[in-house]
């Protein structure tokens, strides 16, 4: 037995690792000591195991999301507590088929095997190896092999008791188990922009102070929002939401502090705002940069006192709510404008958190597209959507005004258009370029958009008025087009 990969494990935890450095040194360590293809660690969640370190699949597996009940060999896996090999042509669909970071597409024969890991007599999840040439792994000797996943578990353990020690265990307990909860609240990214807004937030969550969230449309705010009130000692309460760009001036305080039957036309019942309902809580406004003035001073009347009246009603209502507040206008220079009181937007930005745009963490997009990707092809009753390697390099070229939103909508039109072309019955629907709203130059570059060309007027024989009419047609038209 090789006893180096051993050594390796036990010299890891005297070294200070995130949980992503230490889950990576894992498999590097078990590939040392049985030669493969493919190694992924993926930790149980639920119903669901996602990759938490991976070598020899593509960057976008770690994104991925695989149900137990639709990957009968990761079921198998998980349900022994035995090495599980798999016949070389074994008929079960490989759950790793086009995500192998190698030229094809599709899996061929091959060794696959794996084994769940058990902790404190608890699943934690499933290690899995595959070895591209068939028979790879006749010569492995179980016993051996199954006391390197027995050190994998017990490093995995260790390194828990660690991460405890560094923590308060029922802080990291709760916000796990929300997180579980809630996986579309997941901020989905690993580049230096996102690895420092999960810093900010994290020094930002556990405090009652204001937060202001600042942002273009679609990088996800609302996430961020989430997060906060889940590392916050107010996750067991509720956050409350309210999308200030929606309610109409006439109903606002309404909305926000409640009212009383009959305090005006259709009041039919009395009925609590979301400042009582968010009261232990967060209260997130939404597009708080769309709310009229009249609305703003009512507002920070609320913010100053904590307290509240609801609409028609003399009885005063004392609320503590943590404010989280996100906007994608520049609140600064709406106060400079005089559309937006200077006292409340002190007030709400007593911690403001940008949230950087795609275009600053493009090595993102192949991740976020993996996940999209996966809760696509479950939505759409398909099989497999993958991503050709072409494709996953345009999605690096491309700049996304439209941020996280827009590469959303962008791949589920692609894989409908990738489903009617190929047939929904395709064991894997490829989506390449020709499926990508991007426009793609002959080099694979992305084209920018041409220069506008202007017509050619003579102001003298043409006269001012017709001139500037026909100026007008023309830029008009080539919007048009």
């Amino acid at each position: 037995m090789n006893i180096l990969p051993f050594i390796d494990i036990i010299e890891d935890l005297n070294r200070e690792l995130t949980p992503t450095q230490r889950y990576q040194r894992l498999v590097e360590a078990i590939q040392r000591a049985i030669p493969c293809d493919v190694i992924a660690l993926l930790k149980l969640d639920g119903e669901y195991l996602h990759p938490v370190a991976v070598l020899g699949l593509k960057h976008q597996a770690l994104a991925r999301r695989f149900k137990l009940s639709q990957h009968p060999r990761l079921e198998s896996i998980m349900q022994s507590q035995q090495l599980v090999r798999f016949d070389a042509n074994s008929p079960l669909p490989d759950p790793y088929d086009g995500l192998v970071d190698d030229d094809s597409d599709q899996l061929h024969v091959h060794d696959c095997m794996g084994c769940s890991i058990v902790i404190d007599n608890k699943p934690w999840g499933i290690l899995t190896l595959d070895a591209m040439t068939a028979g790879s792994f006749d010569t492995l000797n179980p016993t051996e092999t199954r006391a390197y996943i027995a050190a994998v578990a017990a490093a995995i353990k260790t390194s828990q008791h660690i991460n405890a020690l560094e923590a308060r265990v029922e802080h990291s307990q709760q916000i796990t188990q929300r997180l579980m909860e809630n996986n579309s609240s997941q901020i989905i990214g690993s580049s230096p922009a996102i690895q420092a807004l999960h810093t900010e937030i994290n020094t930002v969550a556990p405090t009652d102070l204001s937060v202001l969230i600042t942002g273009e449309t679609g990088v996800g705010k609302e996430l961020v929002a989430k997060s906060i009130h889940q590392k916050s000692k107010r996750r067991s309460r509720p956050l409350v939401q309210i999308n200030c760009a929606a309610l109409p001036e006439n109903i606002v305080e309404s909305e926000l502090f409640g009212h009383l039957r009959g305090a005006f036309s259709g009041a039919i019942s009395d009925r609590s705002g979301r400042f009582e309902l968010a009261d232990g809580g967060s209260l997130f406004l939404d597009e708080v940069g769309e709310l009229p003035l009249p609305a703003q001073a009512k507002l920070l009347r609320a913010l100053q006192s904590g307290e509240i009246q609801r609409v028609g009603s003399d009885h005063i209502i004392s609320v503590d709510v943590r404010i989280i507040a996100a906007t994608n206008r520049d609140l600064l220079q709406e106060v400079k404008e005089g559309r937006f009181r200077a006292d409340l937007y002190h007030r709400l930005s007593v911690y403001p958190l940008p949230v950087p745009p795609l275009r600053e963490r493009k090595r993102d997009s192949e991740l976020l597209a993996g996940y999209f990707l996966e809760k696509n092809q479950h939505q759409l009753g398909v099989e497999k959507l993958r991503l050709t390697a072409t494709a996953t390099k345009q999605l690096s070229l491309y700049d996304w005004p439209g941020n996280v939103r827009e590469l959303e909508h962008v791949l589920s039109r692609s894989a409908l258009k990738a489903i009617r072309e190929q047939g929904r019955h395709s064991s894997i629907i490829s989506i390449d370029l020709n499926h990508l709203d991007l426009q793609i130059g002959d080099e694979g570059e992305l084209n920018q958009p041409s220069s506008q060309t202007l017509p050619d007027i003579n102001f003298v024989e043409a006269g001012f008025r017709e001139s500037v009419d026909t100026f007008q047609r023309h830029l008009i038209e080539q919007q048009l087009e």
